[in-house]
């Protein structure tokens, strides 16, 4: 298929609409079939549901041009899975996990001209996402709602190069014990914006957020979980019932296990540790790992060994494993990559 006239080579990280999007409603207790539309625009009532009381969940993932050709997908089941948690804790209907995959591939497929070419450093994002889409005035759920899903290419998150990152402990709390910190929905990133403004505003690039409950244990960033790596080359990645289960995440420790040897550890992190860890890094669909070189805590600077400079060498490595098992150039583990035929 030919591919649209676009520089690849220059995209940035950021919306570029696309030819066709899938849409699915539910109504009367059921979905519907679904099917892809050319219109863009959404329209809903001015007392909808999402818009009164934020009930909407939403997954990120991508699909790549591998290095024969192929366009796929990563690990589109435990987006579904993940879907289907958050639309749960939401008191939204589920939408069947077998269909949110189908409905992924037939966009992909219907903007296939849309995938960026291989080699470019650039990808296909994919939106999947749920809301309440009739009049609701009183809180409670909304009785109908609409599945969507939307792609656009996008370049490398890191444009000119990987920097590590420098960030500060928060004085705000990401989720609270039994919250809805566990989810991707809508509200946990609305309420994470001030926090990110205002640590932008002080010179950091992201923050890092402690347990509510004690302000004790490392929990993630607004939108990324953390990954560390201890000076005898352990990979450590915190455990809490309020951090969003990054498929990211779960996907390198397999491969820092499996395919590297490493030994791995998802535990509690405390922040007593921060001083004793030689790398650290955020991790997410958009970056894969985003290394940091500092953390400040109210203006005590803790400094990791690796990743001042650049990513450290652990890190590296897992950073490249994983994009070449993305991109085709090392084998996948068996379920990880759907091919678009």
């Amino acid at each position: 298929m030919e591919k649209k006239n676009i520089d690849w080579e220059n995209l940035g990280f950021g919306y570029c609409e696309t030819d066709y999007r899938f849409v699915s409603y539910f109504k009367d207790g059921a979905w519907d079939d679904g099917a892809l539309i050319t219109d863009s625009n959404v329209v809903i009532s001015e007392c909808a549901g999402v818009l009164q009381y934020a009930q909407t969940v939403f997954e990120g993932l991508k699909a790549y041009t591998t290095a024969d050709g192929q366009i796929v997908i990563f690990r589109p089941d435990l987006n579904a899975a993940r879907l289907a948690d958050s639309a749960r804790r939401l008191e939204i209907p589920v939408y069947p996990e077998d269909k949110f995959i189908e409905a992924v591939e037939k966009t992909v497929k219907a903007n296939a001209a849309f995938v960026p070419p291989y080699g470019t450093g650039a990808a296909l994002y994919i939106r999947p996402y749920i809301f309440g889409s009739n009049p609701v005035i009183g809180v409670k759920p909304a009785d109908e709602y609409q599945f969507r899903v939307f792609c656009t290419p996008v370049g490398p998150y890191f444009k000119g190069g990987i920097k590590p990152l420098t960030i500060k402990i928060s004085d705000f709390d990401r989720a609270a014990p039994h919250g809805t910190g566990h989810i991707k929905a809508g509200l946990n990133y609305a309420m994470s914006l001030h926090a990110i403004v205002t640590a932008h505003g002080e010179g950091y690039d992201e923050n890092m957020y402690l347990d509510a409950a004690t302000r004790t244990k490392v929990e993630e960033t607004g939108g990324a979980n953390f990954i560390f790596i201890t000076k005898d080359g352990k990979v450590v990645t915190p455990k809490s019932d309020s951090i969003l289960p990054s498929i990211t995440r779960r996907s390198l420790m397999y491969v820092a296990e499996h395919c590297l040897g490493l030994p791995v550890e998802h535990r509690e992190v405390y922040k007593e540790e921060l001083k004793d860890f030689a790398e650290c890094g955020l991790c997410g669909t958009a970056a894969v790992i985003s290394p940091v070189g500092k953390v400040v805590d109210h203006g005590t600077e803790i400094c990791f060994p690796s990743g001042m400079e650049e990513m450290g060498p652990i890190t590296k490595k897992l950073y490249t494993t994983l994009v070449d098992i993305q991109q085709g150039r090392a084998e996948a583990p068996k379920g990880w990559i759907r091919v678009i035929e």
